[in-house]
């Protein structure tokens, strides 16, 4: 089903309100700004502050955030009586950034955004970030105000009519997911739907997606670029993407990222969401996912599967990877301070581990492994990994790689004595000493064909809990 942008859509989500006996939602306000800075300060600066083209999509029962997530918080508060309206914890592309080692050597500036429901009178943004002991602290306050004459309310560049993958139900009592092609044609525009639709059926068949389906509607939309595919600046390859994704970020050639937040915004504002994934019309290996932003996968990979669910662990529910033998653009942990995911932990006291409820009884903690034999076929294939990228080698090469090493750490993974175990396995966040995750293996930690852990399950859950409280209630 597909519905035309803007004002019809938001017909459409009153309607389903109405009748469902559920209150018109209020606007949506978006608060655009620059995050900049190094390694050593940062700064914010408001950008522009937009009334989106729908309604928001949230509980109004769930306006607080209790999940403890995030690297940074933002709350919005009344002026007047100082009470908290809205927060929600995130991450941000400058918070990965200021870890690389060219934050070390130069300043840079990204774009980000903060979405919440419209207030009646103006309101106090305060973004919080975390401090070495994960307590949040003010770093940037600004007044909001939604009467002002500067707030935008143009609509937005068109993104092609609105697809209803999934309709579960109202807005304010399901999670909205949206599903956000980049690279595609407009004679290409039957291949975003089919891609979107077949990652959306995969995402359902993995637990605790697939339990809680109910609780999802699941949007596309499949805006028309000029040219086919995204940016791959290594091989020289540039486009102007319609969601500017591009491969390559932070200098990884795996990492897909946009740093056209205006673009990326202003289209997903034509769809009802709270998280997104954007699907390169790309076949090289490759996505990224950073938590309360967007995921991306490149839709055509033989491992999109993999990768889509991947990446939504990190960007649905702040997991951590748990892997630690890949290249990463990231500098190496500095006194290795306890993760705030929720997925790997330090552990300064295995009395006080942070997921004790689910350890497994009689498993040792920390929990033995044949981690030294996993690491020396690890390395091995890094190498080969690295000389397909050199020497720029079909992709089908790296497919192959991928699939013996899958194989082969399937095998040996199974086969540990504590392979079924919630224990604490040392390697994870990518560091092979000082953090542990809670299983032998996971999603989180190889392209093994696994589900997630207990601890990652039960994370999702918890955040989908978040946005669909009635349906909560009902189970």
């Amino acid at each position: 089903m597909t519905l035309s942008p803007a004002r019809p859509c938001l017909l459409a989500a009153a309607l389903l309100c109405a009748a469902a006996g559920v209150a018109e939602p209020p606007p949506t306000l978006r608060v655009d700004y620059v995050h900049l800075g190094n390694a050593r300060e940062e700064r914010f600066a408001l950008e522009r502050v937009v009334v989106e083209p729908l309604p928001w999509p949230g509980a109004p029962s769930r306006a607080l955030d209790d999940t403890n997530l995030g690297k940074y918080r933002f709350e919005v508060v009344d002026r007047e009586s100082r009470a908290i309206l809205y927060s929600r914890g995130f991450s941000s592309i400058y918070g990965e950034w200021e870890t690389t080692g060219e934050a070390a050597e130069m300043d840079r500036a990204f774009a980000e955004s903060l979405r919440f429901p419209m207030p009646a009178a103006p309101v106090q943004v305060i973004v919080s970030k975390r401090d070495r002991a994960n307590d949040f602290r003010a770093v940037w306050s600004l007044v909001v105000d939604p009467a002002d004459v500067l707030v935008e309310r143009a609509a937005p560049p068109d993104a092609g009519p609105l697809l209803a993958l999934q309709r579960s139900g109202p807005s304010q009592e399901k999670v909205d997911f949206l599903i956000l092609g980049d690279g595609y044609t407009a004679a290409e525009r039957g291949k975003c739907e089919a891609d979107a639709r077949r990652l959306m059926e995969l995402l359902f068949e993995v637990e605790p997606f697939r339990a809680r389906r109910a609780d999802f509607n699941v949007w596309g939309l499949c805006p028309a670029a000029a040219e086919s595919g995204v940016s791959r600046p290594t091989l020289g390859l540039h486009r102007r993407s319609p969601a500017g994704a591009t491969y390559d970020a932070f200098r990884s050639e795996r990492y897909i990222l946009t740093f056209d937040n205006r673009a990326f915004r202003d289209l997903a504002s034509q769809a009802p969401y709270e998280f997104v994934e954007i699907l390169t019309n790309s076949r090289t290996y490759g996505g990224g996912g950073i938590f309360g932003q967007y995921g991306t996968v490149a839709a055509d990979s033989l491992w999109a599967p993999y990768i889509f669910v991947h990446e939504l662990g990190h960007h649905f529910a702040a997991l951590a990877d748990e892997y630690y033998t890949s290249d990463v653009a990231y500098g190496p942990a500095v006194g290795l301070p306890e993760p705030w995911e929720p997925n790997a932990t330090a552990l300064a006291d295995p009395e006080r581990l942070k997921w004790r409820d689910l350890v497994t009884p009689g498993t040792p903690i920390p929990t033995p492994w044949e981690k030294e034999a996993f690491e020396a076929r690890a390395r091995e294939v890094q190498e080969e990994r690295r000389r397909i990228r050199a020497e720029r080698r079909p992709e089908e090469e790296m497919d192959a790689l991928f699939a013996r090493q899958r194989d082969e750490e399937e095998a040996r993974l199974g086969a540990e004595r504590h392979a079924a175990a919630v224990g604490a396995f040392e390697g994870a966040n990518y560091e092979a000493q000082g953090y542990f995750r809670p299983q032998a293996d996971c999603i989180m930690f190889t392209r093994n064909r696994v589900p997630f852990c207990a601890v990652c399950r039960r994370a999702i859950e918890r955040v989908i809990d978040l946005y669909a409280p009635r349906s909560r209630s009902a189970r």
